[in-house]
């Protein structure tokens, strides 16, 4: 089989015992795929463990067994995971990836420290869950919790943004992904106001986000144009596909929510990071370590 498609299964942890990779190893080897190369990394609290596999029985077929073999090993502490990769991430070619924000890209909801301004942070949050586990519409639920806002200073924005942290590992991931030539783009249904100052300075491609509504200084408790709903982001992700001359099997995608659900089935590999449970199910990968630069090693760069 010389010019079977080549896969990458990519196994990730805190810490990866002997006895996971000889499980995957194995579930690998028995579908009759031929190993063709080993490669270890490690990050900042995590390691990888990397089989570059030439295999002709499909995606699926490696992903079920790869998946019933990690299933098997007992769990420990942190977890261990696997993902398979599919050929045309492994291509000499520009990529895209476009990663959600708020609890993705950065560790808070930016609408929960808004509402804390309002004293509505609690009544915010329980709406915040509800929609990122798909219990409620997205766009209804945004217009309810920006109601909350009315009445608030402009300036609580400036105030929410400076209090903004990063995930852990984000900048190094978007920097590799750069440095490499390929695009890093944002798509949030949060809040243009506070996401373009971030934007900038990380030097994404492209960013979106839904604009609050500001009179005279103050939040009006409105949105103005188009809700960022999931329909929108998985329309981003194509878009800005298509302007960078990026094909479709060459796209990433990274979220934690109801919400991007549409964007990570549209994208080559949609990665579920810290995700509400039915994101986890739907997503070809599932990230439960806090460090968002493990999705470097998902794609050759």
């Amino acid at each position: 089989m010389p010019n079977s498609p080549e896969y990458s299964v990519v196994s990730y942890g805190r810490d990866l015992s002997d006895a996971y990779l000889a499980a995957v190893q194995a579930a690998v080897s028995g579908l009759g795929a031929r190993i063709l190369e080993l490669e270890n990394a490690a990050g900042n609290g995590f390691t990888v463990s990397k089989l570059y596999v030439g295999y002709d029985g499909g995606l699926p077929r490696l992903r079920r067994a790869v998946e019933a073999a990690a299933a098997a090993v007992p769990a420990k502490p942190g977890g261990e995971h696997s993902a398979v990769v599919p050929p045309s991430l492994l291509e000499d070619a520009r990529k895209l990836l476009v990663l959600d924000v708020d609890s993705t890209l950065i560790k808070q909801e930016v609408i929960e420290l808004l509402a804390a301004h309002a004293g509505r942070e609690a009544e915010v949050a329980a709406v915040t869950e509800a929609a990122m586990r798909g219990e409620l519409d997205f766009a209804a639920s945004l217009h309810a919790r920006v109601k909350t806002l009315a009445g608030l200073p402009a300036s609580v924005i400036d105030e929410v943004g400076a209090r903004i942290e990063l995930s852990d590992g984000a900048e190094l991931l978007v920097k590799e992904f750069l440095a490499a030539g390929h695009g890093v783009a944002v798509v949030s249904g949060g809040f243009t106001q506070v996401l373009d100052p971030l934007a900038d300075r990380l030097r994404l491609s492209f960013r979106r986000a839904n604009l609050l509504e500001i009179e005279d200084g103050v939040l009006t408790g409105a949105v103005s144009g188009e809700v960022v709903d999931r329909a929108v982001k998985a329309r981003s992700l194509a878009e800005w596909a298509r302007e960078l001359g990026v094909a479709p099997g060459h796209t990433i995608a990274v979220g934690d929510g109801a919400n991007d659900l549409d964007m990570l089935a549209a994208a080559a590999l949609g990665v579920a990071f810290n995700a509400k449970p039915a994101v986890q199910a739907a997503a070809d990968a599932v990230l439960n370590l806090p460090q968002l630069d493990v999705v470097q090693h998902f794609v050759k760069l």
